[in-house]
């Protein structure tokens, strides 16, 4: 399934609902998000998380794939006064010089890299002490939801889609990070409920990988309808979505990363 947000930009910019304030003060605890910090954001699509940091003084370099993407980030930056500079790249190959940054951030995006490389490459990247976080907010398909409902939906029109069904809990992200060398690994999650009306929900699945990021245009419409009708015959107008915030933090602690030939004694 290939997947393009680029093509979902105005949706996403209007109908993904930005991270909960309380991410970023436990971000703070971990030391995340300091006034003066240089951050590098990976994969920021709109700049949703790279903004915040940028609110508390951090010095944010938001970097995505889609130019569209980034074109929306700017647009939103300037609306809110809030300088971030933003570069065209890829997690796996990042252009910066090594021991750039304070602080690499990915938020939503970790499942899309090839995560080996790009681990690798936040190591390079990141300074002695540095920290790296990965961060998601991810709605919860719990039983006879609407969540449920509309994932089971999105299969009928994409069964290729691979993003329904989950936790939003990765524990495979600490093993990527500990095998690129990093140590000190901790992670939390916490759980908030999310009001959606019922065209915010809409608009938000239409801005998801499994519809308007991938699907052609025509049948992007022919399924909002469908969830449209879905929505009016069963659910009350607002909606509250369960959501689950999940972050792992781990620390670049040496020069180089660890070698799979290193001897142990």
């Amino acid at each position: 399934m290939k997947v393009d947000f680029g093509k979902t930009s105005h949706d996403y910019v209007k109908y993904r609902a930005g991270y909960p304030e309380t991410l970023f003060s436990r971000l703070k605890d971990y030391g995340i998000g300091h006034i003066g910090q240089t951050i590098l954001d990976i994969g920021t699509g709109t700049g949703y998380l790279a903004r915040p940091l940028a609110k508390q003084g951090a010095k944010v370099t938001g970097m995505d794939p889609s130019a569209e993407m980034l074109t929306a980030a700017e647009q939103l930056d300037r609306e809110q006064h809030i300088t971030i500079r933003y570069v065209q790249g890829r997690a796996e190959k990042l252009p910066f010089p090594d021991r750039s940054f304070h602080v690499v951030t990915a938020g939503q995006c970790w499942h899309w890299f090839e995560r080996d490389q790009a681990a690798r490459e936040v190591y390079r990247v990141l300074q002695p002490r540095g920290k790296i976080a990965i961060v998601h907010f991810d709605w919860l398909p719990l039983p006879g939801s609407v969540v449920s409902v509309t994932e089971q939906l999105i299969l009928q029109y994409n069964p290729e889609w691979k993003g329904g069904g989950g936790t939003g809990i990765y524990p495979q992200w600490l093993t990527d990070l500990s095998e690129a060398g990093f140590q000190d690994m901790e992670s939390f999650s916490f759980d908030v409920n999310v009001p959606y009306t019922h065209e915010s929900w809409r608009g938000r699945i239409r801005a998801s990988a499994g519809i308007g990021a991938s699907l052609p245009p025509e049948q992007v419409v022919s399924f909002d309808a469908e969830l449209q009708r879905i929505l009016s015959a069963s659910y009350p107008d607002p909606l509250m979505i369960p959501h689950r915030v999940f972050a792992v933090i781990g620390t670049k602690n040496s020069e180089e990363p660890r070698s799979d030939n290193a001897v142990t004694g």
